[in-house]
């Protein structure tokens, strides 16, 4: 395995003796490979079972020529919008255009379509008809069934219908794409694999299903009818358990279905510890650099990802409609390998430590502030950035000190710190 970034080009392709990819990934996002970035995740997984991936970040919409840059895949297209529903990414709450882009090159707007997922599918049909179509990411998994759409104010068809996907992967994906490269392989058509958890298809009856369903709402009567609408929902939140889940069937029109079958297996702490061992890169690709980089990387490079998952079920939020109600957890020795990992990072003793004691601070002084605004009122907020200010002294304090310290000698001092909360815990309990 090349220790390097993906091909975007058909000349990275020449370096690695490929003549042809087996998927072409398609992205709404500029290609950073850092496993908080969706498209990275998928893409080594994929690589890690012997697949040969090719990446077109952010590709022209309005060039079809755009999509053809590796040329015709083997297998098939996967498509996202990126880390970000793409209307999300474009508008405010007040369906105003925002100005800046995180997660593209220098935070410039405009490097991706409205409706990315859409848009791109329909610019693949135009030139590869035959090609399967697999569509994921945020975007997709939320809209995977019958939707309210906000920016339209209108009640929207599955994406799996509007884009002409063939198969739509919802959740964090790592299995299912694995299962859905495999069967694609062995000779498979797409129309066939309708056997996956974590799967969208559709179909024209249900004849083949032989487990039982739920059939939800169709679309017209979801349409027409709020209470209707509501009902289909809480059907699908309470189907979000992967032990329990049943397959969910929406009628679209006559002769027309779209199948949800049950998300796919929580991984093993094992498995979240090999997804996040795979050998990213962990930076945006060269290609940026002229260009101001990537912003959305400075946030989280020198981040750890540590569980997913989640059981609360907050109105706000569609965390748990996405990653499952499961908590899924990485290993303290994967944690420690991965952060030792990051400090032989030549940008890790110039941001890293600055980052993470700022944050730190910052997360004290919310804390603080949350609490005590039942008590103080109006002075809460100001005792709250109380901690953020100590932190930011004793960056300044320290800093030649932590510049001094060898990348060894952070790990060990990590190490202990850990070897302590976990004997404070056991303490406690």
């Amino acid at each position: 395995m090349i220790k390097d970034f993906l091909p975007v080009s058909r000349s990275d392709m020449e370096k690695r003796g490929w003549e042809q990819c087996d998927f072409v990934y398609i992205t709404g996002d500029a290609y950073v490979d850092h496993s908080s970035f969706g498209h990275a995740i998928i893409s080594r997984v994929l690589e890690s079972f012997g697949y040969k991936v090719g990446i077109i970040p952010q590709p022209d919409w309005k060039d079809k020529d755009s999509i053809t840059l590796l040329g015709k895949p083997r297998l098939g297209f996967l498509v996202t919008a990126g880390n970000m529903d793409s209307m999300v990414n474009h508008y405010t709450v007040n369906k105003k255009r925002r100005h800046t882009d995180a997660y593209s090159p220098g935070g410039k707007m405009g490097m991706r379509p409205d409706y990315a997922t859409i848009v791109y599918c329909n610019l693949i049909k135009q030139t590869y008809k035959d090609v399967p179509i697999i569509i994921g990411g945020i975007e997709s998994s939320l809209r995977r069934l019958a939707h309210y759409d906000y920016w339209s104010d209108k009640v929207k068809h599955s994406i799996l219908i509007d884009s002409g996907a063939d198969l739509l992967l919802y959740g964090m994906g790592e299995k299912s794409v694995v299962e859905v490269a495999d069967a694609l392989d062995s000779g498979m058509d797409v129309s066939d694999i309708t056997y996956v958890k974590g799967t969208v298809y559709k179909a024209k009856s249900l004849d083949h299903i032989y487990d039982d369903y739920i059939e939800l709402p169709s679309y017209d009567e979801i349409a027409a009818d709020k209470k209707k609408y509501a009902e289909s929902f809480y059907t699908q939140y309470i189907n979000t358990d992967a032990f329990s889940a049943r397959i969910l069937v929406e009628k679209v029109k006559e002769k027309m279905y779209v199948v949800q079958n049950p998300p796919a297996m929580p991984l093993t702490q094992m498995e979240m510890d090999d997804v996040y061992s795979l050998p990213y890169m962990r930076d945006y690709h060269p290609v940026y650099k002229k260009m101001g980089g990537i912003p959305a990387l400075s946030e989280i490079k020198f981040s750890l990802t540590s569980n997913r998952g989640c059981f609360g079920g907050c109105n706000f939020c569609a965390l748990t409609f996405h990653q499952g109600r499961i908590l899924q957890t990485r290993s303290h020795e994967s944690l420690i390998r991965e952060a030792e990992r990051m400090t032989k990072d030549p940008e890790f003793k110039k941001k890293g430590i600055l980052y993470t004691n700022t944050v730190l601070s910052f997360f004290i002084g919310a804390c603080y502030g949350a609490v005590a605004v039942n008590a103080f009122a109006v002075r809460a907020a100001y005792l709250g950035f109380v901690p953020l200010a100590t932190g930011w002294i004793l960056v300044v304090k320290h800093s030649m000190v932590l510049e001094a310290e060898r990348p060894q000698e952070i790990a060990k001092e990590a190490e202990t710190e850990l070897e302590d909360a976990q004997r404070l815990e056991i303490e406690q309990k």
